[in-house]
């Protein structure tokens, strides 16, 4: 071990160390087993920032795993089907100046090997390569026998099982779909196509169809249930609508909606023109209660947004409730309207808790909305919309539909008023534009007679919901909205016509897509390792029908394969071994589709028995404040990171910059100063290791052990909750904290003792720097040791009652000197008196029991008659402690319940340490019976808080 910490010569030598000894390569044994995978990176360019984070969660949980005995498997694998790949080779191929600049800029591809690359494979080879070596280069701790890509020919046969499989079952099923669609190039298109609006998802919106007269005005809503509450229309008076036929019916919408309906299935024919100022004033019919509502003006209204057409709620939209609100005086007789509009009565059909009849309204009021303007507007409409959704039931208003919870209403209702011809589906993105890299706006397109999975299944759903269940999610508030996802989740297209990926096996012309694709492979992960002696074409479905489901038997298995019996055996073996997944740690992007998709296929394929244990899920990161952009910037790669800080600093960093599904912002300033931090950790370990510690325990010795068994406990239980940032701060700079602490105190005797366990502590976190430091210390791989468990018995709340009135009171101390201005000659202390203590010790005994109040404080000591001589100064007292309990720790709290404590001692213990820092002579008095006290400071001393005299 240098002094000098150098990270990259340390990082790289345990990295070949670990290589060397493949202490990562798990193998069945007599251990509980361990397996937890992450999403394997999509290859379209260098791992990140976002990959940085998810990828260290599982490295740090795979670590501390297995320090705490389990046999841990840790794999990883490389996503490379679909079209993304095959779209950047074609633009890399006709030298796209953006893709050029993109790639070599901020993927920091060098320019030779760029305009090398001829085909999408070259850019898997050279990714998967990149990516490993980055994924090596910050230490995880993967198996990397069982690596792979999905276009390996092993890993198609794999896929064509699986999909034969879902297809008997009917899970695939034929039929019309919608997809983002290029029209300029008339193409379904990917993420990597998009030049703007890559974050846009598809949604599906309801359309009611009012009726004006023999013609329908259809408005696009999420909240079908809200046409029982329907009080008028609004259209935008200076916006120009088209008639068109629509299959059999004539309707009037913006131009823009026409746009999008000519990519639907249906049949439109062009009618004509019509103004919205011509619509004003006319009624239609609600088509479901058979009102007449009348049709209002509202330039608010998007012609590009749905159909142009709005159905106003005001009992239940704050928005609408206010533009009805802001007609109120307004002129409207241009329109025929000679009515006060907004006297129009709002219609309730949803009761909330905490809200009356008109939810809408109540969020208005309670949050002082001024008008439509008012930003707080938006903020109301959020918080009816949730609490609606989460916890509302529909009304009386919507006839057979009462009693039914709103988060269940929409699929039942939609599909109940498209079956009655009196409501439709329409598609739109949730945002707007959407652009191509062709500069064209992407619109959605139903594309007929394409394969997809059939999710929306009540049945299936019902597998996936009981598969919830029964599984751990992190962070647990997660749950209701992994419910509320399937409940929401619809058919999914499972294959297209080009990209990279395996064909249909029943329908060649078609390729799987590659979400399709990305679902079960964790149970691949335990055959890879075998894959070198089996060819592709030995694959067959006997073979995973018999290692992963447990059908057929081995003698059957063989002549189908032709594959050894004991190979077919061992594999079987490994994977009623190593299965179910334990833990599927992720990015919180992937919760509305990859996960769900994870927990459908799983249940669909497996028995319950090999059903997923537990999902984690983490937030993003974000780059100085900004959002990151693998196709446009900005971009910190993994690579380039580690290049900079090194991997530990960079792991640390990551790691405590956010929990749980909380985003993180990469700071290079913040990162600088936590290199800085593991640097005072290495040197410090340097110090101790070099030093001769010895001698009897002191009360300083007392506390840093006891200190250490609560950044123990508080660090595992962070652990176990996955909980990141919590972790390191106890593990790493709370006990650096500590330690500081306890070397300015002057303790030394169990330092070496101390960083026995902070580097096992620390090992999952900052794996290099602890196996440089472990050697130091004479030991094996820390990667490998027992996790320390705390030891109560080392718990002293004495001790570390005593750092606690040392550290206050030499701040205290220091304050005043601070103050004053004046370098003291002498200071005297002044511990509180016993009746003090007495009152104190009654006031905690009764905030315990949740009792404290001035009326029983006083009763219990004015009961007491040795508490009778303080009666005039008992009330001042108690009502100060009073107020003190209130916002005090509740450790401190318990330890002085429990503890007899002497302030007195503790301080004369370390009169010579206070003396030393603040360079003059200390005297400690109690308060009880001061030797000198020339001001009658003594009077003013409290529990655990001295009073002070300076000369």
């Amino acid at each position: 071990m240098k002094e000098r910490y150098n990270p990259h010569e340390i990082e790289e030598k345990w990295q070949s160390r670990w290589a060397e000894a493949r202490i990562y390569e798990a193998e069945p044994d007599d251990r509980e087993k361990y397996f937890i995978t992450i999403p394997y990176p999509y290859l379209n360019g260098n791992l990140h920032a976002g990959h940085t984070r998810t990828f260290t969660i599982g490295d740090v949980v795979a670590r501390y795993k297995r320090m705490l005995g389990y046999n841990v498997l840790f794999p990883m694998g490389f996503h490379v089907t679909g079209t993304p790949i095959v779209g950047l080779a074609e633009l890399i191929q006709k030298k796209d100046p953006e893709t050029i600049r993109v790639y070599h800029r901020l993927h920091g591809v060098p320019l030779d090997i760029l305009y090398s690359i001829q085909t999408p494979e070259q850019i898997v080879e050279y990714f998967s390569k990149e990516a490993e070596a980055a994924m090596k280069s910050i230490g995880y701790s993967i198996d990397w026998r069982r690596k792979f890509t999905t276009t390996d020919p092993h890993y198609k046969k794999f896929i064509t099982w699986q999909y034969n499989l879902l297809h008997e079952k009917s899970k695939v099923v034929k039929g019309a779909h919608p997809v983002r669609w290029c029209p300029n190039d008339e193409n379904p298109v990917e993420d990597h196509d998009i030049l703007r609006g890559e974050d846009a998802t598809i949604i599906e919106y309801t359309l009611i169809k009012f009726k004006l007269g023999n013609e329908i005005l259809p408005c696009a809503t999420l909240r079908p249930e809200t046409v029982f509450g329907v009080t008028n229309i609004w259209v935008n008076p200076k916006v120009h609508y088209v008639r068109t036929k629509v299959n059999d019916e004539t309707w009037i919408v913006s131009e823009e909606a026409y746009e999008k309906l000519i990519f639907t299935d249906k049949k439109l024919e062009l009618l004509g023109e019509i103004t919205g100022e011509e619509l004003i004033g006319k009624e239609v019919e609600n088509p479901l209660t058979g009102s007449h509502v009348l049709i209002l003006p509202a330039p608010f209204v998007d012609p590009g947004n749905g159909s142009g057409v709005v159905m106003s709620v005001p009992a239940h939209a704050p928005y609408d409730y206010l533009a009805l609100r802001d007609l109120r005086g307004a002129d409207l007789t241009g329109y025929g309207i000679t009515e006060d509009v907004s006297s129009i009565p709002p219609i309730p059909l949803i009761r909330v808790p905490g809200y009356g009849e008109h939810p809408a309204v109540d969020a208005v009021n309670e949050l002082k909305v001024k008008d439509q303007s008012d930003p707080k507007a938006e903020e109301a409409t959020k918080l009816v919309y949730r609490r609606e959704f989460h916890s509302g039931v529909l009304t009386e208003t919507t006839g057979k539909y009462a009693g039914m919870a709103v988060s269940r209403i929409k699929d039942i209702l939609t599909h109940d008023l498209i079956n009655q011809g009196i409501a439709d589906v329409f598609y739109e993105f949730s945002e707007q534009p959407v652009i191509c890299r062709c500069g064209s706006v992407i619109v959605v397109k139903i594309v007929e007679n394409q394969w997809f999975l059939n999710y929306s299944d009540p049945v299936w759903k019902e597998q996936v919901y009981k598969s919830l269940g029964d599984m751990k999610i992190i962070p647990p508030e997660l749950r209701v909205d992994f419910e509320n996802k399937v409940d929401w989740l619809k058919d999914k297209a499972c294959a297209r016509r080009k990209g990279l990926g395996t064909k249909l096996p029943w329908d060649p012309e078609w390729i799987i897509e590659s979400l399709g694709d990305s679902t079960i492979y964790m149970s691949y992960y335990i055959i890879a390792k075998y894959l070198p002696g089996i060819e592709p074409e030995q694959l067959k479905e006997e073979f995973f029908n018999h290692v992963l489901l447990g059908q057929g038997t081995t003698e059957n298995t063989v002549d189908g394969t032709g594959i050894a019996p004991d190979m077919i055996n061992e594999v079987r073996s490994d994977f009623t071994y190593w299965y179910p997944v334990d833990l599927r740690s992720s990015g919180k992007d992937l919760i509305p589709n990859h996960l769900l998709f994870f927990l459908f296929h799983h249940v669909a394929i497996f028995p319950q028995i090999y059903w997923p244990g537990a999902i984690a899920i983490n937030g993003f990161v974000s780059l100085e404040g900004e959002k990151m952009s693998k196709s446009k910037g900005p971009l910190l790669t993994l690579k380039s990171a580690i290049a900079e800080h090194g991997a530990d600093v960079t792991r640390l960093y990551i790691l405590s910059a956010a929990e749980h599904t909380q985003d993180a912002d990469w700071r290079a300033a913040d990162a600088e100063a936590t290199g800085k931090q593991v640097e005072r950790f290495y040197r410090m370990a340097y110090d101790i290791i070099r030093s001769d510690d010895t001698g009897e325990l002191k009360l300083i010795d007392k506390w840093i052990l006891s200190r250490l068994q609560y950044r123990i406990q508080e660090t595992t239980d962070a652990l176990d909750r996955i909980q990141t940032r919590r972790a390191v701060q106890n593990a790493f700079y709370l006990l650096m904290n500590d330690m500081r602490w306890y070397e300015r105190r002057g303790g030394s005797a169990v330092r070496e003792r101390i960083l026995d366990t902070w580097v096992r502590l620390m090992a999952p976190f900052i794996p290099h720097i602890c196996e440089e430091i472990w050697e130091e210390m004479g030991r094996d791989f820390v990667s490998l040791a027992q996790y320390p468990g705390a030891d109560p018995a080392l718990i002293d709340r004495g001790a570390e009652l005593a750092e606690e009135i040392i550290g206050s009171t030499l701040r205290d101390i220091e304050e005043i000197i601070r103050l004053i201005k004046i370098k003291p000659r002498r200071i005297i202390l002044y511990t509180a008196a016993s009746w003090k203590k007495m009152i104190l010790k009654k006031a905690l005994l009764l905030k315990k029991e949740d009792a404290l109040d001035m009326k029983t404080i006083m009763s219990e000591a004015m009961a007491d008659p040795a508490m009778r001589v303080h009666a005039r100064e008992i009330p001042k007292f108690a009502q100060k402690i009073i107020t003190d309990i209130q916002g005090m720790d509740a450790e401190l709290m318990r330890s002085l319940i429990e503890v007899d404590f002497d302030e007195t001692s503790a301080l004369n213990e370390a009169r010579e340490f206070l003396s030393r820092a603040v360079e003059c002579d200390i005297d400690i008095y109690n308060a009880d019976a001061p030797v000198y006290d020339p001001q009658g400071k003594s009077r003013l001393a409290s529990p655990m808080r001295p009073a002070i005299y300076i000369e």
